[in-house]
């Protein structure tokens, strides 16, 4: 049997830079399976600690350098919880949920 892989979406991430060096995600833009981009505000988040190389609850694996966001983002009327994880050394964002 094959393991399962996550599902990791490239997103395009509208952040704030604060001036102590925090990054606060505010935005997300995601391409649909038709290639439409839909966007989606940020509702509520919270930075995960960094922990070292680890495998997470859904799967990513990730090093001590990436940044993880717990995010909520309302898609059809309902609050849904998104994963977001920004790698800096690559400035690339990918999203779980």
């Amino acid at each position: 049997m094959g393991q399962n892989v996550p599902a990791l979406v490239a997103v395009d991430v509208i952040c704030q830079h604060s001036k102590d060096g925090a990054i606060v995600p505010i935005r997300i833009r995601v391409t649909d399976e038709d290639g439409l981009k839909q966007a989606f505000t940020i509702k509520e988040y919270r930075e995960l600690p960094q922990q070292g190389a680890r495998t997470m609850p859904d799967g990513v694996y990730v090093t001590d350098h990436t940044m993880i966001f717990e995010c909520k983002i309302v898609i059809f009327e309902r609050l849904r919880l998104i994963r977001l994880y920004y790698e800096p050394a690559q400035m690339i964002w990918r999203m779980t949920g």
